[in-house]
């Protein structure tokens, strides 16, 4: 069997941010990057697959992104994943879910997985529908936000989560699905791993390698950025008998009433 790993490299939600204010998008330069903490859960789910599957399982890590990527992928060889692949492309950056999916629909062609992994929504876009588009390019079966999954000879089964309670979810191979942060926990590379990865296969892949269609262009257009606005410092309100006038008196200076 066959697994593909979806991976991304986010802006670090924990360190300072910053646009580039010509292209609205993130300045990455500026900007520290990480692997997605959603995607490293993908990958641990898959680990887990290989570890109890009754057949050989190859794990393959697939990103599009700037060459920092690499960084990325590199982790996630050193935690176990087989091979890599890097689809890196100056003409790619910024794209929106619908390019994106084009994209990652062609490279998974070239690896032929049984089964694709992915996060259920990355940190920075949150949109979550990038694997259902690749199940719809793909023609491939597709099960969303599991938070357990397992595989058989013929497919996969997992539970999804909602307001009405527990689901339980099939798809036969070949499938993709996508994972929950209560599918598994991230592993942290050791310097076995580290060094083993030195000598695993990272493919680089350009849109020359990659038959995307022109007409597979982003449909979104940054207009304008603007900073956010400073805070205002807050007023205490301290609980001296009058604190409900106060506060009354307060919403009404800054016409909230």
């Amino acid at each position: 069997m066959k697994i593909a790993v979806l991976i991304k490299q986010v802006p670090d939600t924990n360190r300072p941010r910053a646009l580039d204010p010509e292209t609205g998008l993130v300045d990455r330069a500026a900007t520290e990057a990480v692997l997605d903490e959603i995607d490293e859960r993908a990958l641990a789910a898959a680990l887990r697959l290989r570890d109890t599957a009754d057949t050989d399982t190859e794990i393959v890590v697939l990103t599009m992104g700037p060459p920092s990527a690499g960084e990325a992928l590199r982790r996630c060889l050193a935690v176990g994943a087989d091979s890599a692949v890097h689809v890196l492309d100056d003409t790619l950056a910024g794209s929106d879910a619908v390019r994106t999916s084009a994209v990652l629909a062609t490279a998974l062609r070239t690896v032929e997985p049984d089964l694709v992994i992915a996060g259920c929504e990355s940190t920075d876009g949150k949109t979550g529908a990038v694997p259902a588009m690749l199940a719809q390019r793909l023609d491939y079966a597709q099960a969303t936000y599991l938070c357990s999954l397992s595989v058989s000879e013929s497919g996969v089964t997992g539970e999804r989560t909602d307001e009405t309670g527990v689901v339980e979810l099939s798809a036969d191979f070949p499938c993709i699905v996508s994972v929950t942060e209560q599918a598994a926990e991230p592993k942290t590379p050791n310097l076995k791993g580290i060094m083993a990865a030195k000598k695993k296969t990272l493919r680089i892949l350009s849109t020359a390698d990659l038959p995307v269609s022109t007409s597979e262009v982003s449909r979104i257009r940054m207009l304008e950025t603007v900073p956010r606005p400073p805070r205002s410092s807050g007023v205490l309100v301290e609980d001296n008998g009058t604190a409900a006038q106060q506060i009354v008196d307060l919403l009404r200076q800054n016409q909230a009433i």
